[in-house]
């Protein structure tokens, strides 16, 4: 569990650092890279979000198999 933990930790904090550099690396105007980060910060919440809500249902389901 801990090497799972580890790899979907890995995957977000690179997913966070890809999407911030692309955005802050595109030719844009600052309005625009502004707007953009606003999105980009809401679709990683939301992501981060369903990973713990799937990673909690699992670590649920692992506790009421070895109680049984």
């Amino acid at each position: 569990m801990k090497n799972t933990s580890k790899i979907l930790l890995g995957f977000i904090a690179g997913a966070a650092i890809g999407g911030a550099l692309g955005i802050l690396l595109a030719p844009d105007k600052g309005s625009e890279t502004r707007r953009k980060i606003v999105e980009k910060g809401s679709e990683l919440g939301d992501t981060i979000s369903e990973s713990v809500s799937g990673f909690s249902e699992k670590v649920k389901d692992k506790f009421k198999n070895s109680m049984s």
